[in-house]
């Protein structure tokens, strides 16, 4: 099922609790907004999760359905909240409180993409940033939630994995010399978005497959895991962050010579959450 803000793959048989998403992986570059942007093409994909639709694609083979993103992150970023505009880039937004987010022009329209570049030459108007908001931004969670509530439904409970990819120089900050660097970041928002049963057996399934896993650090999660999760109503939102290094040559923005065969290892990592959510296990995730 195709829609201009998404592309839903549903399962033959949905046998799972479990919900597969990709808020950052849209490459549907408009010509007008490039046409705008003070960067090429290639600059401002520096930004988008290239690749991780394709990554997770198995999910519906396995029967759970998986939920991809359209627009690109650069022109709206779905996982911000509406509210978090930035005065810096629209016209007629009044300065509020303190936002990390939105002082760093990653609101929920960016200013910038990776490294800080600068996407636009001056302001943008606040009509136009209502049209993305309204054509991209609502259908995605308006379909988010509608996967979710399929899911209570009809299993009694939801998990949400939340599909992101991270630069591997991310890391640098946190990781020292002699320590082994994670190829996967999970956020949980420390414990307040999912239950301690639930990223225990998404984290078991990664490290399973050989895969360095950390909890948290630098990535907890931002507005879908923080608005999604609610364990104590049965509904996980875990965040997947996956070093891009492991599958991609991150400046020319191309599968590498591992693509395949972490592909391969990664669609085995799918079997395994998804079944996190299946009724046989549904005593043991909800715990």
């Amino acid at each position: 099922m195709t829609h201009a803000a998404f592309e839903l793959s549903r399962p033959i048989r949905r046998d799972t609790s479990v919900v597969f998403a990709s808020p950052h992986s849209g490459r549907a570059y408009l010509p007008e907004f490039l046409g705008a942007a003070s960067l090429d093409e290639h600059e401002i994909r520096s930004s988008e999760d290239a690749f991780v639709d394709a990554l997770f694609a198995p999910a519906s083979l396995h029967g759970a359905p998986f939920l991809a993103a359209s627009a690109p992150r650069a022109y709206v970023d779905l996982n911000r909240a509406p509210e978090e505009l930035d005065p810096a880039l629209i016209e007629g937004i009044r300065r509020v409180a303190h936002n990390p987010r939105i002082a760093s022009g990653l609101g929920v329209i960016p200013r910038v993409v990776a490294n800080g570049r600068a996407i636009y030459r001056g302001k943008i108007g606040l009509d136009e940033v209502h049209m993305r908001i309204n054509r991209y931004w609502r259908p995605y969670h308006d379909q988010l939630q509608t996967l979710l509530d399929e899911s209570h439904a009809q299993f009694g409970e939801a998990i949400l994995i939340d599909c992101h990819s991270m630069p591997h120089e991310a890391l640098d900050a946190v990781s020292s010399h002699n320590e082994l660097r994670p190829d996967v970041v999970l956020g949980d928002r420390f414990g307040a978005a999912a239950a301690n049963s639930v990223i225990e057996r998404v984290e078991a399934a990664f490290a399973g497959a050989g895969l360095r896993v950390a909890r948290n650090t630098p990535f907890a999660g931002a507005y879908i895991t923080q608005h999604y999760g609610r364990p104590s109503r049965r509904q996980h939102a875990v965040q997947i962050e996956i070093d891009r290094s492991l599958y991609m040559n991150e400046r020319r923005l191309e599968p590498n010579a591992d693509y395949e065969a972490f592909c391969a290892l990664l669609n085995d990592v799918i079997a395994e959450v998804v079944a996190i959510g299946r009724p046989v296990a549904q005593g043991v995730a909800a715990e």
